[in-house]
């Protein structure tokens, strides 16, 4: 297992089909959250976040149960971003943590951004949601489980998939 610390520095080494360790600062962000980031960029020429160097989760968690930090927290599929995503990786974002394949333009940016793409096993949404240590909601909360949201991992598994020179595990 190879520990990996946000923000995300010197990513370029990993390989596809390392598995990983993650802590520190994740965004949480679905398609929603996704449009309305892009919305407010080219609105902006800026996000309303600071993304460099960080990483975003594909994901909605559902509801919370009473001393619970956060409900169940499954990737997302990915392929739902695609059309966002490149904005993303050109200014700054190295990290992204999903399920699924991805687009011909996406990994693209990946390797020209020296970026990587880590898988996450759907169905684990209970397991991952020990991981994370706090939560806030800090964009977007009309969106309820899309909202644009902070938390904060500790070991938090998965495996790359998509490394800096555009190995595919899938392949």
């Amino acid at each position: 297992m190879i520990k990996l610390e946000a923000p995300f520095k010197n990513i370029e080494k990993l390989k596809s089909g390392d598995k990983v360790l993650i802590s520190g600062k994740l965004f949480v962000a679905r398609d929603q959250a996704h449009k309305k980031l892009i919305e407010y960029f080219n609105e902006n020429n800026k996000f309303p976040i600071d993304i460099n160097l960080m990483g975003i989760y594909y994901a909605g968690p559902s509801p919370n149960k009473p001393n619970e930090i956060i409900g169940s927290i499954g990737p997302t599929t990915s392929g739902r971003m695609d059309k966002y995503t490149p904005i993303l990786l050109n200014n700054g974002l190295k990290v992204m943590i999903g399920k699924g394949n991805r687009d011909k333009s996406v990994i693209e940016s990946i390797i020209k951004n020296k970026c990587v793409y880590i898988g996450v096993t759907g169905g684990i949404g209970a397991l991952i949601s020990k991981c994370i240590k706090n939560q806030k909601i800090i964009a977007y909360p009309e969106l309820k489980a899309e909202a644009l949201r902070e938390i904060h991992v500790e070991d938090f598994p998965g495996i790359v998939i998509i490394d800096a020179n555009g190995n595919n595990l899938y392949d």
